[in-house]
């Protein structure tokens, strides 16, 4: 009896216990973050993402515990619970609920900034710590939500940049700082609250149906006046009979004015069928015939003193054929053939003024699509020395090399013929649509193929022109004659023209003659290419513009200074561009190709790399991102140690 009242009393002990253990593990289940509102809402918010794969992989544990450093990516804490939820320039696409937040009842700070999230606005009526909203360059559509009135200690709101239509709220938190609405489909009258007005026109600009203050030159009073003028139906019956008086009067008027109307559209009906018809027999007679000015611009003696037949330059003698070729489109190679007829009829898109001359893409009507490029300033040459340049210059073929398919030759007009490249230069690749909402971002993979592409097309260069004709052999190396073909694949144009081109002009747009050796010695050789090329490398490792190679009216930056700066300042890792920053796995990769870039800046051209050396540098650094480490990660740290001490390394003294 006495052992069974003992053992009952140990076991009344030990639920008392396991009661209290629970209750302490669920406090503290709460307390360290586990809180099942938030983490479900979290949760919800990730599924509406499109394919958040960078979600799925950091929000899978222990959310926040206590005051420590969150694990889950864009999340902080305060005491276990959520206050911030910061998820911006990560490509975001969906279409979040009106509830989404209302678990997040902590939150103070909220940012979805620069992605492309779609829908209304969240209901914040649940969130009335929050203090900083930031929205700003999505898709967010509809009205602005009235539950942001309730948010009273709001400090800073961002919503430009987005799809948002109908009037504004009358805020007027005494917190507000910061508010932003440009760039929307917003309506109506700007609020007269004091919050409102102490912000200046830019933050309403790009809505073209708001008005009034802080506007000065619009008010709503037109709108008000056109309302009010508006006829009454007793206004109307009022005036019907004046109306009526006045139409009757109007009416032989208006018959008459018709008429006139009609008879002059007849006449230049007429008109026009006979111009039309002139043109036409103008332009099918060969020995008139014009290339149109805002296509090709040929004057018409250059082109129609010969006739139009084409012949291939690979079975005739040099002799034989500039003397019988002369005035003709000559093709260097049977890769295409056709003849100057066909050029003459085609459609031509400029592609813009490039140092040497305007190009053109010419879409001939039943054949391919070409570059024609036409030459000027150039050195003079007669025929033989013309077409013994162009041939030189043909000879060097590469897979990376734009080749030339043939010329036109006058006194007066001088054409180049090149394989077209439909995805455009390189330098469109690195600075068109930065900061759009449309822009492909050029990834690391992609820009060390194109180093790649380039350094190869170069060592080509470099083993093959003839040093008696090119001293540099490619001679103006920059990322506007970096083309790129249908398979993104690359192709370098513009080389060896400093064969054609007279010295003074060659001095003034060529990125070689730019080089610190030239500046200093008026000389330049192979290893200005060199130096061309890291200049080209910095260009597309920064994403930044190159003052020696930018296009005309475009201010860019000392590139090569700019990185040794960087280095001595210890703020290397600010230096690459943010399209390929987020990249962690390739931070080795970049570091080698930033190494090699620096070294082809050197001051001094025995220092720099011979091409061939270069070549295998460039071909050493690897460009595979394992899929797990791609795009998705969000933190781009370099190991200090290893960054400036080895690029100072590389850095050329001063």
């Amino acid at each position: 009896m006495g052992s069974s009242s003992l053992f009952i009393k140990y076991y009344v002990v030990l639920i008392f216990m396991m009661k209290l253990c629970t209750v302490s593990i669920a406090e503290e289940g709460s307390r360290i973050g586990y809180h099942g509102t938030e983490r479900d809402a979290l949760l919800a918010i990730r599924a509406e993402f499109n394919n958040p794969k960078f979600l799925q992989k950091s929000w899978n544990s222990l959310m926040c515990y206590m005051n420590n450093t969150p694990n889950w990516y864009g999340i902080s804490c305060i005491n276990g619970r959520v206050t911030g939820l910061v998820l911006e320039n990560l490509g975001l696409t969906g279409k979040l609920k009106a509830n989404a937040l209302a678990n997040l009842t902590q939150l103070q700070t909220l940012s979805f900034k620069n992605n492309s999230i779609s829908g209304n606005l969240m209901n914040f009526s649940n969130n009335q710590n929050l203090k900083n909203i930031d929205l700003s360059g999505n898709s967010f559509d509809g009205e602005i939500s009235p539950s942001l009135l309730t948010l009273h200690s709001l400090e800073s709101l961002q919503v430009q940049n987005n799809k948002l239509n109908g009037p504004i709220p009358g805020f007027n938190q005494s917190t507000l700082k910061v508010f932003n609405v440009s760039n929307n489909n917003l309506s109506g009258e700007i609020p007269s609250t004091i919050a409102l007005q102490k912000f200046g026109p830019s933050s309403y600009l790009g809505n073209h149906d708001l008005c009034g203050p802080p506007f000065t030159n619009t008010t709503c009073t037109t709108i008000k006046d056109n309302e009010s003028s508006t006829p009454t139906p007793s206004d109307s019956s009022h005036n019907e009979s004046s109306n009526s008086s006045k139409l009757s009067m109007l009416t032989p008027i208006l018959v008459v004015i018709n008429v006139v109307g009609i008879v002059v559209l007849l006449y230049l009906v007429i008109y026009y069928f006979r111009k039309t018809k002139k043109l036409k027999k103008m332009l099918m007679n060969k020995d008139t015939r014009l290339m149109e000015v805002d296509k090709m611009e040929i004057s018409k003696t250059e082109i129609t003193t010969t006739p139009t037949e084409t012949r291939s330059v690979e079975s005739r003698s040099l002799a034989s054929e500039v003397e019988l070729e002369k005035g003709k489109l000559i093709f260097l190679g049977s890769e295409i053939n056709f003849e100057l007829d066909d050029l003459l009829r085609a459609s031509a898109e400029g592609l813009g003024k490039g140092n040497f001359g305007n190009c053109y893409k010419a879409m001939l009507v039943d054949g391919p699509t070409v570059v024609v490029k036409r030459l000027r300033d150039l050195k003079p040459l007669t025929n033989d020395e013309f077409v013994r340049q162009v041939r030189a210059i043909a000879d060097i073929k590469h897979p990376n090399l734009l080749p030339i398919l043939g010329y036109y030759h006058t006194r007066g007009e001088k054409l180049l013929l090149l394989k077209s490249a439909p995805n455009g230069s390189l330098y469109n690749r690195i600075h068109g649509g930065k900061g759009t909402r449309g822009r492909i971002p050029f990834r690391w993979s992609s820009r060390l193929s194109v180093a790649r592409g380039i350094a190869r097309a170069l060592e080509h260069l470099h083993l093959n022109a003839s040093s008696s004709q090119f001293v540099v052999p490619h001679g103006n190396l920059k990322s506007t004659n970096v083309l790129l073909d249908e398979n993104d694949d690359v192709r370098v144009a513009d080389f060896g023209l400093t064969s054609l081109v007279a010295l003074p002009i060659a001095t003034q747009r060529m990125v070689s003659y730019r080089s610190p050796e030239y500046l200093a010695s008026k000389k330049v050789s192979k290893k200005s290419d060199i130096w061309s090329f890291g200049c080209l490398l910095l260009e597309l490792l920064t994403g930044r513009i190159s003052s020696h190679s930018a296009p005309p009216g475009v201010t860019g930056a000392d590139l090569c200074s700019w990185v040794h700066r960087a280095v001595r300042e210890e703020w290397t890792a600010e230096i690459f561009d943010t399209e390929i920053s987020v990249q962690r796995s390739a931070n080795s990769g970049m570091l080698k190709l930033l190494q090699t870039a620096i070294s082809c800046c050197d001051k001094s051209p025995e220092k720099r790399p011979e091409v061939s050396e270069l070549l295998r540098e460039v071909e050493s650094i690897n460009g595979v991102v394992p899929e797990s480490e791609d795009e998705d990660d969000l933190s781009f740290s370099l190991d200090q140690s290893m960054t400036d001490d080895s690029l100072a390394t590389a850095t050329p003294s001063r």
